[in-house]
C-alpha cells in the first residue's frame, strides 16, 4: 500500500482557507483537519481568542503530541490528509521538524483582502495576528529545505478559475484532479475546529467558491500602513503561484 499524501496548506486568516479545506473534503479520497495546532499556540502564547474554552477543550496542548498524529495513521484511512493550518500558529515553542515529511502548499491573499476581512472579526490587527512575518519565514524554511519553492495559490486566482487553479494544484502534490472539489454540501462539517461558530457562518452557507470578489475601495489608514507593510513579504511569494492548467 502506498503512502498517503500529506498536504500542509499554509496561510493566514481569512485567506479563504476554510473555503479550500471544503473543496478537498468533497473528495471522496480526502481526510481534513482543521488548524490543529490551534490550542497549542494559546497555550504556548498565552493569547486569548474567542471560544478559547472550547478549543482547549478539544485539540492537544502539546506541538509534539500534534505533530506526530499529522504523520500518524489518516482518519478513516484516506489515502490524502488535508491539513489547514495557520501560520501564525507556529510559535517558537512548536516544533517544526515534522514539515519536512509532508507536502508543504502555501495559500496567499493580498493584503488589503485579509485585513479588511479580519477587521470585521476581531478588534486588534496586526500582521503577527494575520500571519504575515510567519508566512515569509515558513515559505523561506521551506524554500530552503527544497532546494525550490513549495507550490503557491492565491485566493484570487481561485475564485477567478477554480477548477483551472485545483488541476494545477493537484498537479503540484502528486493527485489526481476531481471535479468533486468544486462543490459540497452547505452546512457544518465534521473536520470543523471549535471556533468554526464565530469564524465560519458565511462557509456554513457556501455549496461552491462563489464570484470573485469586488475590489477593495479602500481601507482606514491604520490598515492601509499595515498592507502596505505586508505587500513586500506577498509579493516574493507570489512570485511563485501557480499559473492555471487548463481541462
Amino acid at each position: 500500500m502506498s503512502e498517503p499524501v500529506r498536504i500542509a496548506m499554509w496561510s493566514g486568516p481569512r485567506n479563504l482557507s476554510t473555503t479550500m479545506m471544503r473543496s478537498f473534503g468533497a473528495r471522496p479520497d480526502t481526510a481534513c483537519v482543521d488548524e490543529p495546532f490551534y490550542a497549542a499556540y494559546l497555550v504556548a502564547s498565552g493569547l486569548l481568542h474567542p471560544m478559547q474554552d472550547n478549543i482547549l477543550a478539544t485539540q492537544p496542548h502539546d506541538g509534539a503530541e500534534v505533530a506526530e498524529q499529522l504523520l500518524g495513521p489518516v482518519p478513516s484511512g484516506k489515502s490524502v490528509f488535508y491539513q489547514k493550518h495557520m501560520t501564525h500558529h507556529m510559535d517558537p515553542a512548536i516544533p517544526r521538524d515534522w514539515m519536512s515529511k509532508v507536502t508543504n502548499v502555501f495559500l496567499i491573499r493580498h493584503p488589503t483582502r485579509v485585513l479588511a476581512s479580519y477587521a470585521r472579526k476581531m478588534e486588534t490587527v496586526n500582521l503577527d495576528v494575520i500571519g504575515v512575518p510567519q508566512q515569509a519565514e515558513l515559505f523561506d524554511q521551506v524554500c530552503q529545505s527544497l532546494g525550490e519553492a513549495p507550490p503557491v495559490v492565491d485566493s484570487d486566482d481561485i475564485l477567478a478559475d477554480p477548477p483551472a487553479i485545483l488541476r494545477a494544484l493537484c498537479r503540484a502534490v502528486g493527485i489526481p484532479y476531481t471535479d468533486a472539489m468544486l462543490s459540497w454540501e452547505a452546512g457544518p462539517k465534521p473536520e470543523d475546529g471549535a471556533w468554526a461558530p464565530h469564524w465560519y457562518d458565511a462557509v456554513w452557507q457556501s455549496t461552491g467558491f462563489g464570484e470573485p470578489r469586488a475590489h477593495i475601495m479602500g481601507l482606514p489608514s491604520e490598515l492601509m500602513d499595515l498592507a502596505e507593510q505586508a505587500l513586500e513579504s506577498h509579493e516574493v511569494i507570489a512570485a511563485h503561484r501557480l499559473k492555471p492548467t487548463p481541462a
